[in-house]
């Protein structure tokens, strides 16, 4: 069997979730099937089976597999740092940080681990699932893309495009992607997705027409905008989200600072009808939620001076301390109800630092050098922070604290969750020309 990659012809044209949904169909042939993705930047992550770090986005893809997870699936993940700079996780372990155009110039010394993590899984499973990144044909970055082009090349993966027609200029985009690719990963692609259609799709039957006989590209499928709620990878992803509120009985605020990272903490909220939550971007009222929550932070002193410059510093402490509003801090959040965060080795920041917390736990964060890594069977902990008096919970009146990610995860979500997933891969198989791709990769 021929492995995949699946290229956008965009940004978050759903790569990730075709990704998954194209991997279960082919089990559902019989095949063993791997998630993959080379280098994934991102914020969000998730701690692996072999406790190592790898992206929420190939973790929820091993999940809906039902397969194993390790650093193989992801073996370089950037997170976003302080200035121009990214923390560089590699295998599964921070490594160090570094300037984004350092990375790119040494960006051949981690082609080997790549190729390690891809070679791994092909030896294990019968098609491993190469998603790509953004668009494959930046012209600009091509020679600097493991994602997307060095992947396809390397590894002569048969490749599907996937094109979101929401945008707006589908047409050019399948096009424009398709003739600017490499003139052997061309001959490679065996047709197009096209993702997020609204509407009567029998209007697209000219659309489909012009794109396999003018273009020449066979159209595997035009998918339907199906919303879904469960592996949420980035913030424009989070803002797609959709959730019914009429029901609620609790109204939850989510302050989203600049940083905040592991969105999928509130995937159980979103899922639960007496919940209504709503991401907080600005100094608006909060006296009329039940709940906020402070979530994780990949840069804390940074979000602090936010919370600090526009004012809901000030509210949540006025919030906390004369009414009964549930304030719930997680991770990074966690620590900003601490006295002070205390940064003495510049981990997140360009020197040592000692920033003001909101002073709602009597005790302070201290940064050390090596990151903690823990998993549960829910929850998860990923920081490098640490309590000089809670080790991970803390809870007293209406305040409460831990480190733990997936706080909210319990078996009745579980069951959702996997709901969810298997009815969504049967709302879209009518959609999609499994049998084309599995005589191509054959």
């Amino acid at each position: 069997m021929k492995n995949i990659s699946i290229f956008g012809t965009s940004s978050d044209a759903g790569k990730s979730t075709l990704s998954w949904v194209i991997g279960r169909l082919l089990q559902e042939r019989g095949y063993l099937v791997a998630p993959f993705k080379a280098q994934n930047v991102s914020n969000n992550a998730h701690i692996a089976d072999d406790n190592s770090e790898i992206s929420i986005a190939q973790h929820f893809q091993a999940k809906a597999l039902g397969v194993q997870t390790s650093w193989h699936n992801n073996p370089v993940l950037l997170k976003s740092g302080r200035g121009s700079s990214a923390s560089l996780i590699i295998k599964g372990k921070a490594l160090a940080t570094k300037d984004v155009r350092e990375y790119y110039k040494d960006l051949d010394m981690l082609k080997p681990v790549v190729d390690e993590a891809f070679e791994y899984l092909d030896k294990h499973y019968d098609i491993v699932i190469a998603e790509g990144a953004g668009s494959p044909v930046e012209l600009n970055l091509m020679d600097k893309d493991l994602s997307n082009i060095y992947i396809a090349s390397k590894f002569n993966t048969k490749i599907i495009l996937v094109a979101d027609i929401e945008k707006g200029g589908v047409f050019a985009s399948i096009y424009g992607v398709y003739h600017l690719l490499p003139p052997q990963l061309r001959d490679n692609v065996i047709g197009v997705i096209v993702n997020k259609f609204r509407g009567d799709m029998s209007l697209f039957d000219e659309g489909v027409r012009i794109i396999e006989q003018e273009f020449g590209i066979k159209v595997l499928g035009v998918v339907p905008y199906t919303p879904f709620n469960l592996g949420f990878e980035d913030s424009q992803s989070l803002k797609n989200y959709t959730q019914e509120c009429n029901q609620a009985k609790e109204k939850i605020a989510v302050i989203a600072y600049p940083t905040m990272s592991n969105y999928n903490d509130f995937e159980p909220l979103l899922a639960d009808d007496n919940k209504c939550v709503e991401f907080v971007t600005s100094n608006i009222n909060l006296s009329n939620y039940d709940t906020i929550i402070l979530p994780g932070s990949k840069l804390l002193a940074k979000d602090l001076k936010w919370l600090k410059q526009n004012g809901l510093f000030a509210q949540i402490q006025h919030l906390a301390k004369d009414t009964d509003i549930s304030i719930v801090g997680i991770c990074g959040g966690f620590e900003m109800l601490h006295n002070y965060i205390i940064d003495s080795d510049a981990i997140e920041s360009t020197k040592p630092i000692k920033e003001e917390g909101l002073k709602l736990i009597d005790a302070n964060i201290v940064f050390q050098k090596e990151k903690i890594l823990k998993k549960s069977s829910h929850t998860y902990e990923i920081h490098h922070g640490v309590s000089t008096k809670y080790n991970n919970d803390y809870q007293q009146g209406n305040i409460y604290g831990t480190f733990r990610h997936g706080l909210f995860v319990d078996e009745k979500f579980l069951e959702y969750e996997q709901n969810k997933i298997q009815e969504f891969v049967s709302t879209l198989k009518p959609y999609l020309d499994i049998d084309r791709i599995v005589e191509c990769i054959s």
